[in-house]
């Protein structure tokens, strides 16, 4: 198919735009001069522009004029228009409050562009959450009630890593803790932080495969009534909002993408 004038005279505004003939902050030739250049209407080349000004290729400057957006002033301080991004600046931190469970501290930042100031974060610990499975395509989850949302939810048990301790041996630890049963495996699936912008607390999630039930739960705190639930249960689960914490959600989640790709042995 012909390209049509419209299409021809835009491709050529973004050539010019993206191969330099005109640079960030020029202004554009007025429409009298594109249009005699160009040799397209003026409705038709309005039409044009328009389009290029909504995804932002050009900008409207004046009445009925046209410019190659500058980059702003952060742009230009933080190199986004290169590709050169810096990382904050931090010049220190001082702790407004610190128990065993939760610490919070003002530190003392400088974004690129942005004037220094003293941002919050606070500071959990260290958490792994397993996902143990069974040969009948079931998950072993806690439902339990949290005061601090005031709701009842599956969650998949999990709990801190102690000082000195490694996060799997705490994976497989708090699993017999809180449900009973001691897993086969532990495998580790991933490490990621729930809330980057405020909250470091590392979250380590692993995935078992088996398990061998060796008593009732231990951890009365944090014992919850324990039930295998089959993982074709999960997604109507998690779409009425039944499945409590990001741990639970991101191991569930890996799982889920991962039940085509790989057989799930035996316990």
């Amino acid at each position: 198919m012909a390209e049509t004038k419209t299409a021809r005279v835009e491709r050529t505004i973004r050539e010019w735009v993206g191969g330099g003939k005109f640079s960030p902050g020029d202004k554009m030739p007025s429409e009298r001069t594109l249009t005699e250049e160009l040799g397209i209407g003026r409705t038709a080349l309005r039409q044009v522009l328009a389009r290029l000004v909504a995804e932002g290729v050009l900008e409207v400057h004046g009445r009925s004029s046209y410019r190659v957006p500058a980059p702003s002033p952060a742009q230009r301080r933080t190199g986004v228009t290169s590709g050169e991004l810096e990382p904050w600046q931090i010049y220190g931190e001082r702790p407004v409050y610190d128990n065993r469970w939760v610490r919070l501290d003002l530190v003392d930042v400088e974004p690129p562009g942005v004037k220094r100031f003293e941002h919050h974060v606070v500071r959990l610990q260290h958490v792994a959450i397993t996902a143990v499975l069974d040969d009948q395509d079931r998950v072993l989850m806690l439902w339990r009630y949290r005061f601090v949302p005031d709701q009842w939810g599956w969650e998949l048990p999990g709990g801190i890593v102690d000082a000195g301790e490694d996060a799997r041996t705490c994976a497989a630890r708090e699993v017999e803790e809180e449900t009973g049963w001691r897993p086969t495996s532990v495998d580790h699936v991933i490490t990621y932080q729930p809330m980057v912008g405020m909250v470091d607390s590392p979250h380590e999630i692993f995935v078992a495969h088996g398990a061998e039930h060796v008593g009732e739960p231990t951890d009365v705190e944090e014992a919850g009534r324990v039930e295998w639930l089959p993982l074709a249960d999960i997604p109507d689960l998690m779409a009425r909002g039944q499945l409590m914490g990001s741990g639970t959600l991101v191991a569930l989640l890996h799982v889920l993408a991962n039940r085509t790709s790989a057989p799930t042995p035996s316990a």
